[in-house]
């Protein structure tokens, strides 16, 4: 069977690492790399990493507005999949990639499977939203990170071809902990000690588009109580230099890690506070606290679970949380036992064969 894989954004490199090790021994897997994230790491840092397959075809669309970047990678994209007649596309996540992917396979009549299908934060404000409830509504296949997913799912009248498989970035999680230890010395190099520090990313448009937001959460770490790595995403840090943002002594602003040095950061952080989704499970799988710097998560298991706090960037509301926030001493499975890449890959024969 041949199969197309898009990717475009780190957290989709990731998860491709999983189900690429099921496909491959059986399935002809062509990776497309659809260059949405291209600074080396932010990308490519991810493919030496993890020992990804080079991509069989990078679009190299690089950034642009929302509109502009989601048709350069369709058109690019269309011509691809008329050119590989492929048995099945494989879209992941909630990015641009992802909406073009299911797009251009659904005009084209490609079965089209939806890797995390099912999240929803429910504000329609936010791209990634749409990104989700479109590729979900034209999906074949939909492989589900949680329970809640399939839940969502019914309630919008989807159920055909539903599956609840866990987590591909758990699966990586479990694979990499180990390697990025032996590869990693981020923690020496930046003098830190285990639990001695927070561990901070921004970088969704919600927060790094608005001046107002932004502000906020330069005064929130400015006022935090311990010291704060914040690797800063290339927007983010475009937009920091715009405002004139300026930290206090204890906060460290530096550039984007490695997969295996951000692993190796938030093992050993004592708290992790975020606006990404990726960050919030990877939090989650290594049993630290998060919080999630904004009004709502399409993660919502883990905030249920008491892992995970939603925070109005309202100063004395975060420092309360940054100092008191203790999780329960359970912690529930929701994203399954690490086996989801296997799992994707038996029901996609059972499936199209």
């Amino acid at each position: 069977m041949k199969i197309i894989s898009i990717v475009g954004a780190r957290p989709e490199f990731i998860q491709s690492s999983s189900v690429s090790r099921a496909l491959r021994p059986r399935h002809q897997e062509i990776l497309v790399h659809t260059g949405q994230h291209y600074d080396y790491q932010m990308s490519q840092a991810f493919f030496d990493e993890l020992e990804i397959p080079p991509p069989d075809y990078n679009l190299e669309v690089g950034s642009g507005q929302h509109g502009q970047q989601t048709a350069q990678i369709l058109a690019r994209l269309e011509e691809v999949l008329l050119a590989e007649q492929p048995d099945l596309v494989i879209i992941r996540g909630d990015t641009n990639s992802t909406l073009a992917g299911a797009l251009a396979a659904s005009k084209l009549h490609i079965p089209l499977a939806h890797i995390e299908a099912g999240e929803r934060s429910y504000d329609r404000r936010m791209p990634e939203e749409i990104n989700r409830v479109v590729s979900d509504s034209i999906a074949d296949m939909h492989f589900c990170v949680s329970q809640a997913a399939i839940s969502n799912l019914a309630r919008e009248g989807v159920s055909n071809c539903v599956h609840w498989v866990g987590d591909v970035m758990y699966d990586a999680m479990i694979f990499n902990r180990p390697i990025a230890y032996r590869n990693s010395s981020v923690v020496e190099n930046l003098g830190l000690t285990r639990n001695g520090y927070a561990l901070v990313t921004v970088h969704r448009a919600a927060n790094t588009d608005d001046p107002a937001r932004l502000s906020q959460i330069v005064n929130i770490l400015n006022h935090a109580p311990e010291p704060v790595i914040f690797p800063a995403h290339p927007r983010t840090r475009k937009a920091l230099t715009h405002l004139g943002a300026a930290f206090a002594e204890h906060v460290r602003v530096i550039d984007p890690v490695s997969y295996f040095d951000m692993i190796v950061l938030e093992d050993n952080a004592r708290l992790i506070a975020t606006d990404s989704g990726g960050v919030q499970r990877e939090a989650y799988f290594l049993s630290k606290p998060c919080l999630t710097l904004r009004d709502e998560t399409e993660w919502t298991e883990t905030v249920t679970a008491g892992w995970n706090r939603l925070m109005p960037l309202d100063l004395a509301t975060v420092l309360d949380a940054w100092q008191h926030f203790t999780p329960p001493a359970e912690q529930p499975p929701i994203f399954g036992e690490g086996k989801a890449g296997e799992r994707i890959g038996q029901l996609i024969e059972e499936i199209m064969c």
